[in-house]
């Protein structure tokens, strides 16, 4: 079973160069070890989910240009399960960025499993 993630939980894009943290902002009453859990609606630029460093998309002489993500929906959340009728996100979602990359989770946001039903 798919685990649900969280608050902090980290990402990654196949386009940039560095990891960065989920924030939740999608509802703030139902947790998992008292983070948020994250929903579908957690997707907006730089409030949800921060830049990845650089991105390879972007080349110049000088290097990369800075990424700035463009999230276009989470994909494989839940089936079943939602908070504010919004399906919970789990360790296999990603989001695909309009720029070209694909956003993945690479850390839950927390220390113990927690299963989801589907």
């Amino acid at each position: 079973m798919p685990q649900k993630i969280t608050n902090t939980a980290q990402l990654s894009c196949n386009q940039g160069t560095t990891p960065s943290n989920l924030s939740v902002t999608s509802q703030n009453f139902s947790t998992a070890e008292g983070k948020y859990i994250a929903t579908e609606q957690d997707k907006q630029t730089s409030t949800n989910i921060k830049p990845f460093g650089q991105c390879k998309l972007k080349p110049t002489s000088g290097g990369y240009l800075p990424c700035t993500p463009a999230p276009v929906a989470w994909e494989k959340a839940t089936e079943k399960d939602t908070i504010n009728n919004y399906k919970i996100l789990t360790e296999d979602s990603f989001c695909m960025c309009s720029i070209g990359g694909k956003i993945e989770v690479v850390d839950q946001g927390h220390g113990e499993k927690h299963e989801i039903k589907n």
